[in-house]
């Protein structure tokens, strides 16, 4: 797929988004007067709402037509990538080889973030979710190789929106990427085959990785992660990222990154009702966000240092599974109760954190994870919560995430909440058994892994990596915490004051 900025010579076939703004009435009269269409006819037709779509035929000129893609009330970064990549889901089978995105009519100083969005969006909508089906789809002529997006753009500043442009498609390779490997049944993903996953993407991208195997995991202590992974045949791994050097000219910031990598949870003994396990395979999607992270970081060539650690295991049931009541020990030291081996998640992050603050006291340090149902249950499935307690972190993650779509909400992480952490037989336990509070608590029981990290915030992504959509007939992956962390990231580096 080729991917142009144009001003001039635009294809025959043009996208249109469109909001409900004051000025929708005055864009459709321009519109019906392009096209030959009747003003008034189009205004009642067409009312911009979300996800409607209305085509147009230019009169005395066969083979030109305007999709105008509704966004409805709002227009931002989000809209633009969500509506183009609907639009592209639904009508890549009739478009033709050239397809125009017209992004003329928005504010000059809005263009480059929608540049990004729009090209992202047109390229994810091309995404097909049947990777495992052996029947064979007719080929577009929309999608391929020689088929181009052409964003259409004002004269003035042209030049500066290919950066924009090719910021979009990193991203959407990045995502096209992730989506096969998180919608990848469990058979298909195991610790070993995610990690041989990482090492190719580590030498396509430019980032280094390292992996820990059973054996070094015991050696090195990491007993919590190995814990988790011994009722599986699959044995579970550690894999280690790294991008950028350790010493640079100037001071930059260094980011701590760990994903939650279960490749598929069963709940071992704790066993999950049936219903659902089948989308447990996603219950790698923190994992899934900082591999997607580094990718994108390093086709940027961001100036910023990036460590990240992924433990990685299922959670099976045999004779050698931990059982409920099992005392662990983990990397840090501390014994862990366990007290329901289906809280399997913030035991392999306990050693996840525990391990990167061995290796590097990074600026700040971030853990990502599908953790807990109750995360859900508090706020949907319209944000990921966020645990820290530093305010500058969380102002700048909130922003981040409004910003590109990616949202998160608050949560309190008040001292009280740990207390139901305690243990008569262990340091502490790793499941409360109270039914209120629990992503609360699963995000103090991380804390105690933390060494107390000033800058450290735990993201429970569980109503947001794995979803419903308009791509899918069931739960599919979103790529959820990728854009969050590098807009993020790209925020933080821009402080000129160490935070404090």
């Amino acid at each position: 797929m080729i991917v142009k900025i144009l001003d001039k010579k635009v294809p025959d076939t043009m996208v249109v988004p469109l909001a409900q703004d004051a000025q929708l009435a005055d864009r459709l009269v321009e519109i019906a007067a392009r096209t030959g269409a009747d003003a008034a006819t189009l205004q009642n037709d067409f009312r911009a709402e979300a996800k409607e779509i209305f085509v147009l035929y230019a009169t005395g000129s066969p083979g030109r037509r305007l999709y105008l893609c509704g966004m409805g009330k709002k227009t931002g970064f989000q809209e633009i990538f969500s509506t183009l990549r609907l639009f592209c889901h639904r009508y890549k089978s009739k478009l033709p080889q050239k397809v125009g995105f017209d992004l003329r009519h928005f504010p000059q100083e809005s263009l480059a973030r929608y540049t990004e969005a729009a090209t992202s969006g047109a390229l994810l909508g091309l995404y097909d979710i049947g990777k495992y089906r052996t029947e064979t789809k007719p080929e577009a002529e929309f999608g391929g190789p020689k088929s181009e997006i052409n964003i259409v753009l004002p004269t003035k500043g042209l030049k500066e929106m290919e950066a924009p442009a090719r910021r979009g498609q990193i991203f959407a390779r990045t995502y096209l990427s992730l989506f096969d490997l998180l919608n990848a049944p469990g058979n298909y993903k195991t610790p070993e085959q995610m990690a041989s996953w990482a090492v190719k993407a580590g030498k396509e991208c430019g980032f280094y990785v390292h992996v820990l195997n059973k054996t070094a995991l015991t050696e090195q202590g990491l007993k919590a992660l190995a814990a988790v992974g011994q009722g599986s045949p699959n044995l579970p791994v550690l894999i280690v990222l790294e991008y950028g050097t350790k010493t640079r000219k100037t001071k930059t910031p260094v980011f701590g990154l760990v994903g939650k990598g279960v490749t598929f949870d069963t709940g071992g003994v704790s066993l999950k009702p049936s219903t659902n396990m089948h989308l447990m395979k996603s219950d790698m999607g923190g994992a899934a966000a900082v591999l997607g992270a580094f990718m994108v970081a390093a086709h940027l060539q961001l100036p910023v240092r990036m460590i990240g650690v992924i433990p990685a295991a299922e959670n099976m049931i045999d004779g050698l599974a931990i059982k409920p009541g099992d005392v662990i020990g983990s990397l840090s030291g501390k014994t862990i109760e366990v007290t329901d081996t289906d809280a399997e998640g913030r035991l392999i992050l306990a050693d996840g954190l525990a391990y990167l603050l061995k290796q590097e006291t990074p600026d700040v340090l971030i853990d990502l994870a599908t953790l807990t149902g109750s995360i859900i249950r508090a706020i949907g499935t319209q944000a990921g919560g966020l645990f820290t307690k530093s305010d500058q972190l969380a102002d700048m993650l909130s922003t981040a995430g409004m910003e590109c779509g990616e949202r998160l909400w608050r949560m309190p992480m008040w001292d009280e909440y740990g207390s139901d952490l305690k243990s008569d037989v262990a340091d502490l336990r790793n499941f409360t058994g109270k039914p209120m509070a629990e992503s609360i608590s699963a995000a103090k029981f991380l804390e105690h892994f933390t060494a107390e990290h000033p800058h450290w915030a735990h993201l429970d992504i569980a109503g947001m990596a794995f979803a419903d959509s308009d791509f899918a007939t069931s739960k599919s992956a979103t790529g959820y915490g990728v854009r969050l962390l590098i807009e993020f990231i790209e925020k933080w580096s821009n402080i000129t004051e160490t935070p404090s």
